[in-house]
């Protein structure tokens, strides 16, 4: 059985109009012809897929080793439900607005042996344009997670007819306080540091799931890059919906940020807490792809993301990524 998040059928906002009478934002929305959830408006429904995730855990007692590397390969369900109605938000500095959006729920697990990794409810929504503060329109992802840490990522969504995710690479290199993030290129000297990452060397400190290779490992998103070569064979896309979102402010400029338990964020020596969640950053690709031979056309959803980790003096890049296909 899939566990949803959601509101009651009957439940609905009110908007910041009375329950009488149709929101401003509704009504302006529809008179545009534009879906009220706007580049959200794809995501609703359960969508199931496989991905790959990859964690630089702490490790206690640290005289050993103050790390431990996990790489899975992952089955996962992610549920959007529509919250009936706008969400009101009262202004002081600029008048009233209505947001649109919807609840959601993702659970992750190691494709291995059926164990859980992860839970997340959470709520993503439209922002409209706003004065004050000045930005332009946007998305915003309220997620919880329940190792003890929220997230509020704010950021842009672009829809745009027959374009193609242009996914880059990306890495799980570690660095220290005060240094740059290393390039990918760095990899074989990173490794000296950190010999968890060369899967020709065995240690106690990693689990390898089955299927985890050494590419992998180098390029988590080269998992995306060949789900996404393999649904474009024979056919085309028809419609694509990018979705940025970012807990710092290199895309909206005020708000969001990441919230974290005592336990996670409390260490002064060494620093950095336990495992202290910094920044999240995350891409989502919702895809529809032509059907090939008549067939129905193919809704997937694609996404990577980045949680930074800080302990011991260190950023430890959590990254996770996945194919999903609307169910």
């Amino acid at each position: 059985m899939t566990a949803v998040t959601q509101t009651d059928p009957d439940f609905a906002f009110a908007g910041v109009a009375t329950p009488e009478a149709e929101a401003t934002e509704r009504v302006k929305a529809r008179a545009r012809g534009r879906h009220p959830l706007g580049p959200l408006a794809g995501l609703v429904g359960t969508w199931k897929g496989h991905g790959f995730n990859a964690i630089w855990r702490p490790n206690h007692p640290a005289d050993q080793q103050d790390r431990f590397l996990e790489l899975n390969r992952t089955d996962e369900t992610l549920t959007f439900t529509r919250i009936n109605g706008p969400i009101p938000n009262r202004g002081l500095a600029m008048p009233d607005m209505d947001m649109f959006g919807l609840t959601y729920m993702q659970q992750i697990s190691e494709s291995s042996t059926g164990a859980g990794l992860h839970i997340e409810p959470g709520i993503w929504a439209r922002v409209p344009h706003t004065k004050d503060p000045k930005e332009p329109e946007s998305v915003v992802r309220m997620a919880s997670i329940p190792h003890g840490t929220v997230i509020l990522a704010q950021g842009v969504g672009e829809v745009e007819a027959g374009a193609v995710p242009q996914i880059p690479d990306n890495n799980i290199l570690p660095f220290f306080f005060g240094s740059p993030a290393p390039a990918s290129t760095a990899f074989h000297s990173v490794v000296q540091t950190f010999p968890e990452l060369d899967l020709s060397q065995p240690t106690q400190f990693r689990f390898l799931a089955p299927g985890v290779t050494q590419q992998i490992v180098k390029n988590p998103n080269s998992v995306l890059q060949k789900a996404l070569k393999s649904s474009l064979q024979g056919t085309t896309m028809k419609s694509l919906t990018t979705l940025h979102v970012s807990t710092s402010h290199s895309l909206i400029k005020a708000g969001g940020g990441s919230a974290n338990t005592a336990f996670l964020t409390t260490s002064g020596n060494p620093p950095g807490g336990n495992a202290r969640a910094r920044r999240t950053e995350a891409t989502f690709w919702i895809e529809t792809i032509t059907g090939a031979g008549g067939q129905p056309d193919v809704h997937q959803l694609q996404y990577t993301q980045l949680v930074m980790l800080d302990f011991n003096g260190i950023h430890w890049p959590h990254v996770t990524v996945g194919t999903l296909v609307k169910q």
